[in-house]
């Protein structure tokens, strides 16, 4: 006991007060935007069940349902791309506790405001709104964290700040729970309440001094995004924009209909509504309670073993455990033992790209960077969502149009193979 308590003040010894606030702020900040992104998941069934009747003034089948929630999925994930972009150029340009606190508010203000929809379309504008500051928040928190913390403690700080979106799914779940009697509208409007993290960041933060050396030196002004296709850029730009499609794809288009799937239990028939809200809540807790492992973990992994092989381990399992977790349950409690394999590693992943993605760029281009490679593509990856639900008529099942996703791992593993390694290496400046 002693001497793992030795080492685990050991890998995080010389790390100052500072550092952690910053790290907590931008951890809370993601909290916040991923409890705002998995909202709708949770709630999509009820909410399109009464917008959809609203409009025809009949029930709308589950096959209408599942039509309308993949457009609306495919929306928010493009409104995401173009926030990440946007925003990251915006952190790149004007300062990253900056872009920090306009993203936070952009998305807490429109998450709210979606409770007020009265037609598909309108949720799915929202919708959008909503993923521009959830896009842009990543890019700027992420560069943030990289520049502050210690070289060396930089994978570990990187994986506790993923780890928020675990922290997240977790409070959406809870939110979803604690207001089941209220309606899917009131949920929504929860969504406000991380417009305060805005204000902790401008009391608390200030711009990284590798920031403010390159603003001085004009570096940070006259930067542009055709830079990142540079032939010293490129290989890095088109590695990290593909493993970012790969495990965006795999999560939107399967994962994030793993509510609707448990919906689809037979057992779940004989159930009523609020029973069946309680099982897809934990559910989903479980999913991610696995998810949060592998956030933890795949920083230690990459630190031990390298960025490609941790990458590389993450698109594996990721393989495997769509179809296991999707063909073989038949029982509510059968899904629950294997949804948290699933979620180590179809959600570790993504602790990867806030380690991996700003050690690929300088600091004028690190936002514009890791943003536009973390969120490019997902214009392709919107399709996920829209695939999968055309795939349930097609293969006759929501259990086999999400395993399908599962090969799209295979192209994760091939662009490893042109993966640069910077484990140990200082990010370039």
């Amino acid at each position: 006991m002693l001497a793992v308590r030795m080492a685990k003040e050991s890998s995080w010894r010389g790390v100052t007060r500072y550092q952690w606030v910053v790290l907590g702020v931008a951890w809370l900040g993601w909290v916040f935007d991923a409890m705002d992104a998995t909202i709708y998941a949770l709630v999509l069934h009820p909410a399109l069940k009464d917008l959809l009747a609203m409009r025809s003034g009949s029930v709308p089948t589950q096959d209408e349902i599942v039509r309308y929630g993949g457009i609306i999925f495919a929306v928010f994930l493009v409104g995401w791309a173009v926030g990440g972009i946007v925003f990251g150029i915006v952190a790149d340009r004007f300062g990253r506790t900056r872009a920090l606190t306009v993203t936070i508010l952009i998305y807490a203000l429109f998450t709210g405001l979606a409770g007020l929809s009265q037609t598909w379309w309108q949720l799915a504008l929202y919708r959008f709104l909503t993923a521009l500051g959830i896009g842009g928040e990543w890019a700027a928190g992420a560069a943030l964290v990289a520049e502050v913390w210690p070289e060396e403690k930089r994978a570990r700080a990187a994986g506790w700040l993923q780890s928020a979106w675990a922290a997240g799914f977790l409070a959406a779940a809870g939110v979803t729970l604690a207001m089941r009697g209220q309606g899917w509208r009131w949920t929504f409007v929860v969504g406000v309440a991380p417009a305060l993290v805005a204000v902790l960041v401008r009391l608390k933060l200030r711009e990284p001094e590798r920031w403010v050396r390159a603003s001085k030196s004009g570096e940070s002004k006259v930067s542009r995004l055709r830079e990142l296709f540079s032939p010293s850029l490129l290989r890095g730009t088109l590695v990290g924009s593909g493993l970012a499609f790969v495990a965006v794809f795999g999560l939107w288009g399967a994962t994030n209909w793993t509510p609707t799937l448990v919906r689809a239990l037979p057992e779940m028939r004989s159930l009523d509504a609020e029973t069946i809200t309680i099982r897809v809540s934990v559910a989903t807790m479980l999913l991610n309670a696995g998810a949060l492992a592998g956030y933890l973990m795949f920083g230690p992994i990459a630190e031990r073993f390298g960025r490609r092989p941790a990458f590389g381990f993450m698109c594996g399992g990721s393989l495997v455990m769509l179809p296991v977790a999707f063909l073989l349950p038949r029982t509510y409690s059968e899904v629950l033992w294997l949804l948290p394999v699933l979620g180590f590693f179809n959600n570790g992943i993504f602790s990867g790209f806030p380690i991996y993605l700003p050690e690929l760029f300088p600091t004028a281009l690190r936002a514009t960077g890791a943003g536009f490679c973390f969120n490019a593509g997902r214009f392709l990856a919107a399709l996920g969502p829209f695939a999968t639900g055309s795939l349930v008529s097609v293969l006759g099942g929501f259990e086999r149009a999400a395993s399908s996703v599962a090969v799209i791992y295979l192209a994760g593993l091939v662009i490893l193979v042109w993966a640069p390694e910077t484990r140990g290496r200082e990010l370039p400046t």
